[in-house]
């Protein structure tokens, strides 16, 4: 049984969203870095840290963006899961409600967000919207 790192990650941060915490405290990867990076880019999150303790496993916190009250973050869903992947040609990635949103696609360029794909003319698999 394989464990869906990514979709834990955002499991952790709707989960944060839903209780409003200030701030919450999820597994670090490559993956998840690179995704609470572009949250923190398109200005979804306030900021992130990494946390190096003296265990092996190294975790991110996470400081969640609240504007008088209501969270930035309405929605985030993972779209690609491991039991089914999604993938969308560079012409057929579409605007999350009407470019209010991003998607985040893994691709050969990285993880980068609709946007940016669309700019470099590249698809890839579409791990997850957020509005």
């Amino acid at each position: 049984m394989s464990i869906d790192v990514i979709g834990n990650f955002l499991t952790v941060i709707r989960n944060g969203l839903l209780s409003s915490k200030p701030f919450v405290i999820a597994q670090a990867s490559r993956t998840n870095l690179s995704v609470a990076q572009i949250l923190k880019d398109e200005g979804f999150i306030r900021d992130f840290a990494v946390l190096e303790q003296d265990t092996a496993k190294k975790e991110v916190k996470i400081f969640l963006k609240y504007v008088e009250g209501e969270s930035v973050i309405h929605e985030i869903t993972r779209k690609s899961k491991p039991s089914r992947r999604l993938y969308a040609g560079s012409k057929r990635i579409e605007p999350v409600i009407g470019g209010l949103g991003i998607s985040i696609l893994t691709t050969n360029k990285g993880i980068i967000t609709n946007r940016k794909a669309k700019e470099l003319g590249v698809g890839g698999e579409v791990l997850c919207t957020v509005w």
